[in-house]
């Protein structure tokens, strides 16, 4: 039987009146594909449904290769969180990053609920980026973090502040697992890294995602 990933996307498009943010493209088509190469079957949904934003920067330099530009089609109509009932059905949960997720995952209920539900049921819970932002709100059924004592990456402070767009976080996610009592483990800037707590599958930027998405498939196999 196919295993099934279920893809969390952002729905937020704005940092502010002046800044557009959304989905980092390659975070969610890199992974998509690798679960497809794996014959996986997969459900996109965000917070509000319907089509998610992908950061313009994110496409910047024109060398997106065109086999991720063509998984933005499965951005077009995302399944509404609210919507995903039989948490059953999925053997992952998968969130990329983009900017769009430190406003809109950390205080989402439903995605704390689904996160929680599947750790328990001893499911992966896979985040990359900023994608991690989905876990912080996450407790588990005893109350404690989710997060707290396991070894954990993310966008770190020192590569947002590398941005300049740290001005306009609503927290910095580093600084946020930390204090939720991850064991943070923080690499060179940009390079590909990844923490394997377990079930529990991070990475630090854009430049990780492929590496989680396969320790993914590994551990699915």
């Amino acid at each position: 039987m196919s295993k099934h990933i279920l893809m969390i996307v952002t729905t937020a498009d704005k940092m502010n009146e002046d800044h557009a943010t959304g989905l980092w493209l390659s975070e969610f088509g890199e992974a998509y594909v690798e679960f497809k190469k794996a014959g996986f079957d997969i459900t996109v949904a965000s917070p509000l449904g319907g089509k998610a934003p992908v950061d313009a920067r994110s496409l910047e330099g024109g060398e997106t290769p065109q086999e991720i530009l063509d998984t933005a089609q499965y951005l077009e109509n995302t399944v509404k969180l609210e919507d995903v009932k039989d948490v059953s059905a999925f053997d992952a949960i998968f969130l990329p990053g983009g900017h769009g997720t430190m406003f809109d995952l950390p205080d989402n209920v439903k995605l704390q609920e689904l996160i929680r539900d599947l750790y328990e049921a001893e499911k992966i819970v896979a985040a990359v980026c900023h994608g991690p932002a989905g876990l912080v709100g996450v407790k588990l059924s005893d109350g404690t973090p989710l997060i707290a004592g396991k070894a954990v990456t993310a966008f770190t402070d020192e590569e947002e502040r590398a941005t300049t767009l740290d001005r306009f976080m609503p927290f910095l996610l580093e600084t946020r697992m930390r204090e939720l009592g991850a064991k943070f483990v923080a690499a060179e800037n940009w390079t590909d890294h990844l923490q394997a707590d377990g079930r529990l599958i991070t990475g630090q930027n854009p430049q990780s995602t492929i590496s989680v998405a396969k320790e993914v498939v590994k551990q699915l196999s």
